[in-house]
């Protein structure tokens, strides 16, 4: 039940019904403000305001005010003064989970956090209150409860983690599957309205750059405390769930353009703000486990695409494809409708100060995400989303190899949808079916990304985390330092071994390598810009997606026309002669990333 209050069909329960239904623990009648919070809010001061009303203890452990004020007089320390010198203790420089600091504090990304993180392991499987921290302005800080508070996303059930990681990927990969589902219906598209070929894969190249515009409007919005991240996804795939009905039936290619733009628009969010629904609920030493999964279903959802529409327009005609985004964008959303929980502690802390100041009415009683929020503007979230990746991007060098190398990863990847049409059906007899099948080898070559590195976590970066603490950032490049190989060696095996006269596993197996280096050299990459720039990794990756959309969005253009004038093997070459760079930047990254962050104003 405490799922379904958090997903967005309870909270509009809740809504229609005036809280009278599904309610928080603050709103029920036998609920007790801890003895804490108590203590503060009925301490005699110049702020002192009537007191607390139903359900709450007016004083801890039954005291009488005169008792607590003799008490606060006398020679032994009060509740209170027990209770700021506790609060005291936290305070500073060091970081604590034990109070709400605000979101560039408790990024998760530093030697600080991960020490706590392995205390709190222990605490978390006890109730030790926790004491709030009162402000200087007087204001009381509503934070967790205890320890063990279950409304804290870190304290949640691996079973309520595992399902909300799993929505969230099946939301990816749905999204991510629309893209390249729409190339079975090319040659449909052709026959229907009589456009070029290049004109035809417009639908495609579209969507891609959409769901690149869309995180620089996502990702800060879903930032916002007040709004937090379950809105944005419901009301974002609401969207996208009714564009696919009209997207499937529409009958002029200029509506076709449009209604594709906005699919990718709209489904955007799980790009833009899924690696933070990670953030949320795992803790800094397993979350690349959870990125692996979410990074996963991004990258196969292109390649599966074509497998799932191929046959199916082929004997239905090209709409199929397009109906089929809706056949399964329609039970994710009702799933996510029902299911999907807030997992943004901003969100969750901001929603129980406000209750509880209903309930006392004490307007000291605020979170530390609605202090933030005041000093948000429209100008900051403008200057955050799309100015300072600009600015970091120009003045970074190492910023700026990073969206480089993966813009041209992501452009090469994108081109293959282009590549395999040209190679398997006129060189091997594939069908349009069969061609579909072929893309399922970037399923073989993640699962094998996935055992490598799993195994180089589980066996080698999580021991030497525990045992040495965090090393310097670079260190999570060594499995690039060897993978970055492979995208070069992969793609000449693809090129030159495409021909009637070799078997058609050849340029398969260069798929294959290509992908699965691929895996790795992103998740490495992944893993270093936020650890390099934790206070603008939303940024980053906003500016960083944007980037790789539109190189990918252009090399869908210019993918079939380069292998039709060059030929595939000279076509593939000079993907693989790009790919070079990345052996050179990945290793000078390696080398100088010290440096260059030394020297950056942005880097820690």
């Amino acid at each position: 039940m405490d799922t379904i209050r958090e997903a967005p069909l309870g909270q509009l329960l809740r809504y229609v019904t005036g809280n009278r239904i599904l309610q928080y623990p603050e709103e029920k009648p036998d609920f007790e403000l801890p003895a804490a919070y108590n203590v503060l809010l009925n301490t005699t001061s110049s702020e002192k305001r009537p007191a607390v009303s139903r359900g709450v203890t007016a004083l801890s452990n039954g005291d009488s005010a005169d008792t607590t004020q003799s008490s606060i007089s006398g020679d032994e320390p009060s509740d209170l003064e027990k209770i700021e010198t506790e609060a005291a203790v936290v305070e500073g420089d060091k970081l604590s989970l034990k109070k709400t600091k605000s979101r560039l504090d408790t990024v998760p990304y530093t030697e600080d956090r991960l020490e706590i993180e392995a205390e709190l392991a222990i605490e978390r499987t006890q109730t030790t209150p926790i004491a709030p921290t009162k402000t200087a302005d007087g204001k009381i800080l509503v934070d967790w409860y205890t320890t063990d508070d279950p409304a804290n996303p870190q304290n949640w059930s691996n079973g309520k983690r595992l399902s909300v990681s799993i929505l969230i990927c099946t939301y990816t990969f749905v999204v991510y599957t629309g893209s390249a589902i729409y190339t079975a219906s090319i040659e449909g598209v052709i026959e229907k309205w009589g456009v070029s070929p290049a004109e035809a894969s417009l639908p495609l190249s579209l969507y891609v750059l959409a769901y690149g515009i869309g995180p620089l409007l996502w990702a800060p919005l879903s930032e916002i405390p007040i709004i937090g991240r379950s809105p944005v996804y419901a009301a974002t795939m609401a969207i996208f769930t009714i564009l696919s009905l009209p997207t499937a039936m529409v009958d002029n290619f200029a509506g076709l353009l449009v209604l594709r733009f906005l699919q990718g628009f709209f489904g955007s969010p799980c790009l833009a703000i899924g690696a933070a629904t990670m953030q949320d609920i795992y803790s800094l030493l397993y979350l690349p486990y959870a990125l692996v999964a979410w990074v996963s279903a991004a990258y196969c959802g292109p390649a599966l695409g074509p497998l799932l529409s191929g046959f199916a327009v082929t004997a239905k005609g090209w709409r199929w494809s397009l109906w089929e985004i809706l056949w399964m964008a329609g039970p994710i959303f009702l799933l996510m409708f029902l299911l999907l929980p807030e997992t943004s502690s901003p969100n969750i802390l901001l929603r129980r100060a406000a209750r509880l100041r209903k309930l006392t009415g004490d307007l000291r009683l605020e979170s530390q995400s609605e202090i933030d929020q005041k000093k948000l503007s429209p100008s900051a979230i403008v200057v955050d989303a799309i100015v300072k990746p600009i600015e970091i991007t120009i003045k970074d060098p190492a910023i700026l190899f990073v969206n480089v190398y993966t813009a041209i990863i992501y452009g090469i990847y994108y081109s293959f949808f282009e590549a395999f049409p040209v190679v398997y059906p006129p060189m091997y007899g594939f069908s349009l079916g069969m061609v579909g099948v072929v893309f399922t080898c970037i399923l073989v070559a993640c699962l094998i990304g996935i055992a490598i590195y799993c195994a180089y976590l589980n066996w080698i970066l999580i021991p030497d985390i525990k045992k040495n603490g965090l090393r310097a950032q670079e260190s999570r490049l060594v499995p690039a330092l060897f993978a970055c190989f492979g995208p070069t060696i992969g793609l000449f095996v693809f090129a030159w071994t495409a021909n009637p006269s070799i078997h058609w596993i050849a340029p398969t197996i260069g798929i294959v390598i290509y992908a699965a280096s691929v895996f790795i050299v992103m998740q490495c990459i992944f893993v270093y810009v936020p650890l390099s720039y934790p206070q603008y990794a939303a940024s980053l990756f906003a500016g960083n997606d944007f980037l790789r959309s539109a190189f990918a969005c252009g090399s869908i253009m210019f993918g079939r026309p380069l292998f039709l004038n060059l030929g595939v093997g000279k076509g593939v070459s000079v993907l693989g002669g790009l790919s070079v760079i990345g052996i050179i930047g990945m290793f000078a990254l390696y080398a100088t990333g010290a440096k260059l962050r030394a020297r950056s104003k942005f880097a820690v």
